[in-house]
Order: C-alpha cells, then structure tokens, then sequence
C-alpha cells in the first residue's frame, strides 16, 4: 500500500513541532543557566545569585515562548 502525500498522518506533524518547541523551550533555558554562572565568575562573589536570578528569568521566558507559540492561529 502506497500512501501519497495529501494521505500522510497528520501525527508525524504534530510531533515534529512539540518536539521542536521543547527543544526551543531547553535551550532558552540552557543560555540563562549558562549566562548565569558566567556572570557568577565574572563577577567573582561566593554564591549563585546570577545562575539563579537568569535560571528563573528564562523559565518564564520559555514558558511565555510556550503559550505565545500554542495560542498562535
């Protein structure tokens, strides 16, 4: 059985682009947690304050990400 184009499962698609959003959502994450514990260096003070000032900034920043993307028509 051969399936053409216009007959693909709609599925495939769906999860292409959750899997993609999720990976968007890890990495604006990644570069707060990142960014926050180069500034923790830079800076040179005992403690964590940057990593975790910038970790919480961009959860919510990914979770605004998130719904921007979903609610989009």
């Amino acid at each position: 059985m051969v399936i053409k184009d216009d007959e693909k499962p709609d599925y495939l698609n769906e999860y292409s682009k959750y899997s993609s959003l999720f990976l968007q959502m890890m990495a604006i994450v990644a570069v707060g947690v990142f960014g926050g514990i180069e500034l923790d260096k830079l800076v040179g003070k005992n403690g964590h304050v940057f990593t975790i000032i910038l970790s919480i900034f961009t959860t919510f920043l990914a979770i605004y990400y998130l719904f921007k993307t979903l609610l989009k028509k």
